[in-house]
């Protein structure tokens, strides 16, 4: 089996082009994942054909478990397909079919060279169960009360009724920590923390996993923690479900730049320095979410079993 290795921020992948081929994936995303005994990578993504769009893209966690999207993940699976001639470079954006839906992507060029893409990632989801998150158990974390969220968006506030309420600043007792999170969906759920201390501080790879199996979760979760530097730039650290500690991760650079605008931290354009490197982020407060980042190849190899 043919397999091409490449990153976004340091998020890497192994990449197959699987139209032919039948496998157990979510086996062999757990081997080829293995940084000791097998490839090693974020996750294993495979390329398949799409009744709806250019092409289908499914996405594998070191885990076993099937991701719904991986925002590094597509521009590097946008590169993959167009430089093996599996499409061809598009007069319009590209059409991938994911777990999310059909997204569209334009591949970013550099001397003839693609060097990244543009991905439209699609509109945040943000009330409860859409998340999801588990209201029942926020109850038990706050009390047995009416609660009404604040949102901010472009300096306007609204008061939105308790059943209806976005997942704004909800109370998370974990390990010593009283975290304040806020839920988006970017087509998979997400737990943002703003931190006052540094990101790097945080044991994240201790309290990452007991955030990401916390009942308030209950398709569990990705959890990132997050510095506000300016209106215009963001630092974070990502625990990704499934994954554990990554060094970038593009569905979590889009919730978060959803969270820092709803609450009001930042205007529609940012940049998200993640430790893998930066990933350019644009959220008019309604629609899209529009995602800018490298997508970079490392190596090819063939996996024999």
């Amino acid at each position: 089996m043919r397999f091409t290795k490449m990153h976004g921020a340091g998020n890497d992948f192994v990449i197959v082009d699987a139209r032919s081929l039948d496998q157990d994936w979510g086996a062999l995303a757990q081997t080829v994942c293995d940084r000791h005994f097998g490839i090693g990578a974020d996750g294993l993504i495979i390329a398949v054909p799409s009744q709806r769009a250019d092409l289908r893209m499914r996405e594998f966690n070191p885990d076993g478990s099937e991701a719904e999207m991986c925002g590094n993940g597509i521009r590097c699976f946008a590169k993959f397909a167009l430089e093996r001639d599996i499409l061809s470079m598009p007069e319009r954006e590209l059409r991938i079919e994911t777990g999310a839906g059909i997204l569209t992507v334009a591949p970013l060029t550099l001397g003839g060279q693609i060097t990244g893409a543009r991905v439209s990632m699609g509109v945040p989801r943000l009330k409860p169960h859409e998340v999801p998150v588990d209201p029942t158990h926020r109850l038990e974390l706050v009390g047995a009360r009416e609660v009404t969220a604040r949102r901010a968006v472009g300096g306007v506030d609204q008061y939105v009724a308790s059943n209806d309420e976005l997942v704004m600043d909800w109370p998370l007792p974990v390990m010593g920590h009283d975290f304040k999170v806020t839920g988006v969906s970017m087509g998979n759920p997400h737990a943002v923390a703003f931190l006052d201390t540094p990101v790097e501080e945080l044991s994240l790879e201790q309290v990452g996993p007991q955030v990401e199996h916390h009942p308030l979760f209950p398709q569990r979760v990705n959890f990132e923690v997050v510095n506000v530097l300016d209106r215009g730039h963001l630092r974070v650290r990502v625990w990704e479900r499934g994954a554990g500690l990554t060094l970038a991760c593009g569905t979590g650079a889009c919730a978060v730049a959803v969270a820092s605008r709803l609450h009001g931290y930042t205007d529609e354009r940012v940049e998200v320095a993640l430790p893998g490197g930066d990933l350019t982020l644009t959220w008019d407060g309604e629609g899209e979410v529009v995602m800018e980042g490298p997508a970079v190849e490392v190596f090819e190899g063939e996996w024999k079993e």
